[in-house]
């Protein structure tokens, strides 16, 4: 459990404006929004609050999940990879099994510092005590976290398929 997860907080965390700044794109979907979208900066032209995960996705989607549970990641995740053209949002843990399983199926992947998120009520959180990472699934995604990584956002890396440096 990361400083900003502890308990009796809130779950909601929401990205702050200078990443989708170095981003450079707007969204066409949003996946995890709250219902109070009153301090969102995701530039996307619709919004997910409730069920996402039951619900179709379209275009370019913005995924900032739940970090909660392990199998929470796993499930949103998987769908983000399934539907294969989007930026995700989560902790770099590494060593986490979700994470090795997210790192064989992303074309590449912006590790940065760590994000000071916006709180529910507009102010700065403090630092999380683990880094994040951004997760590109598709064309578009790609150019968007190198661009990202050009701008000094953090280090893109390209996972590797077992054999290959072989």
């Amino acid at each position: 459990m990361g400083a900003y997860e502890a308990a009796g907080e809130s779950e909601e965390w929401y990205t702050p404006p200078y990443i989708f700044e170095a981003l450079g794109v707007r969204f066409d979907l949003d996946v995890a929004c709250p219902v109070d979208r009153t301090h969102i900066a995701v530039p996307a032209n619709s919004f997910i609050s409730d069920r996402s995960l039951e619900k179709q996705w379209s275009g370019l989607v913005w995924m900032n999940p739940p970090f909660g549970h392990q199998a929470t990641k796993r499930k949103w995740l998987g769908k983000f990879f399934d539907h294969g053209n989007g930026i995700a949002l989560t902790p770099d843990r590494t060593s986490a099994p979700w994470f090795r399983e997210a790192w064989r199926r992303a074309d590449i992947v912006l590790f940065t510092p760590k994000i000071k998120f916006v709180r529910p009520d507009g102010s700065l959180g403090l630092s999380p005590g683990t880094g994040t990472c951004l997760w590109a699934a598709g064309p578009v995604a790609i150019k968007a976290l190198h661009h990202a990584a050009d701008g000094g956002l953090g280090i893109v890396a390209k996972p590797i398929s077992p054999g290959a440096d072989q």
